[in-house]
């Protein structure tokens, strides 16, 4: 069987563990980055299955219509909205996701950008490299303020960490979110202008939903201080367009750090954020983690594994199989 993993910039997935898993196949590892639609199709055209790398490629219904062997998508990961199902159940396509997610990573990866932004890490780094040395102030955490908008797996791992540290937690979200925090003992904002408004460091951990999607507005960000840090892990939709960068070239938040952006890959120094000074910028690395692809990675492939042998049990459309649509996802 001919099964394609397109998007493997970073030239990871052969070193995997699980790879060998895939070893009676012929699997061809695409690497290029954000090909124009022309050459993705003519990448995928002799696929039989498809591995997408979480959502980095939209497989839309033009795009489906032209992949004419293609008989299972099977996601790295839980998510599976940029792959047009109602497309792939229509043309008897099978589509598996997985089950399984890990929260530490993008939790661990969040306190790295607190920590390297409010230390200035990175810059003092560069400084002592340039034969300098310590010019200007960090900030400490002890006292200060941690806000969390949204409070499921991942929130809490951070909450926790903030504690540790000896932060006032702040939580904002909907009512089962504030339900939740106030169990486990944080402070819960009782509006969107205390909560943008106290929080010293602001974290993202929203899902991202149509209700979701620039739901942090220009507005928002005018409220917070300028010594504030915004960390965003989540989803770069989760601001409004071009909001964020507009206020730091305000000052308000002071500080910004973001592994997410609008359009990924980015390449060739192109996004707004990475023109400015007081923005700290990572390449979506937060999930790029050895475990987090064992996980991913192992139940995709185990997926097609279980796809061949008849298996409809991590199918979105079972049906195209004669199985039952399985439940929604828990997306707590």
């Amino acid at each position: 069987m001919i099964i394609a993993i397109p998007d493997d910039y970073h030239g990871l997935v052969h070193k995997l563990d699980c790879f060998h898993r895939l070893a009676a196949h012929d699997v061809r590892i695409l690497r290029d980055a954000a090909p124009p639609t022309g050459k993705l199709i003519g990448n995928l055209r002799d696929a039989e299955v498809i591995v997408p790398i979480r959502e980095r490629t939209r497989f839309t219904r033009d795009i489906i219509a032209q992949l004419p062997r293609l008989r299972l998508f099977s996601q790295t990961g839980r998510s599976a909205h940029h792959i047009d199902i109602a497309a792939c159940t229509e043309r008897g396509i099978a589509v598996a996701a997985g089950t399984q997610a890990s929260p530490h990573t993008v939790a661990e990866h969040t306190w790295t950008l607190i920590l390297a932004a409010l230390r200035r890490i990175p810059q003092e780094t560069a400084l002592m490299q340039r034969g300098g040395w310590r010019e200007s102030f960090s900030f400490g955490l002890h006292g200060r303020t941690l806000g969390i908008c949204g409070f499921g797996k991942i929130g809490s791992l951070i909450a926790a960490t903030g504690r540790s540290f000896g932060m006032r937690v702040l939580v904002y979200g909907r009512e089962s979110t504030l339900t939740r925090a106030k169990a486990a003992g944080y402070a819960v904002a009782g509006s969107r202008q205390e909560f943008f408004g106290q929080a010293d460091v602001l974290s993202l951990m929203l899902r991202l939903t149509a209700e979701t999607r620039g739901s942090v507005t220009a507005a928002d960000l005018s409220r917070m201080k300028p010594t504030a840090l915004l960390v965003n892990t989540a989803r770069a939709e989760l601001i409004a367009p071009g909001a964020l960068v507009d206020a730091l070239k305000k000052g308000r938040p002071g500080f910004a750090a973001t592994d997410v952006y609008e359009n990924e890959p980015v390449l060739g120094g192109s996004h707004p954020l990475l023109q400015l000074d007081n923005a700290l910028c990572t390449p979506h690395s937060a999930w790029v983690e050895k475990d987090t692809y064992e996980l991913y990675f192992g139940e995709a492939f185990d997926n097609i594994l279980a796809y061949l042998r008849g298996d409809t049990l991590n199918l979105l459309n079972p049906e195209v199989l004669g199985g039952q649509r399985r439940p929604a996802l828990d997306k707590s």
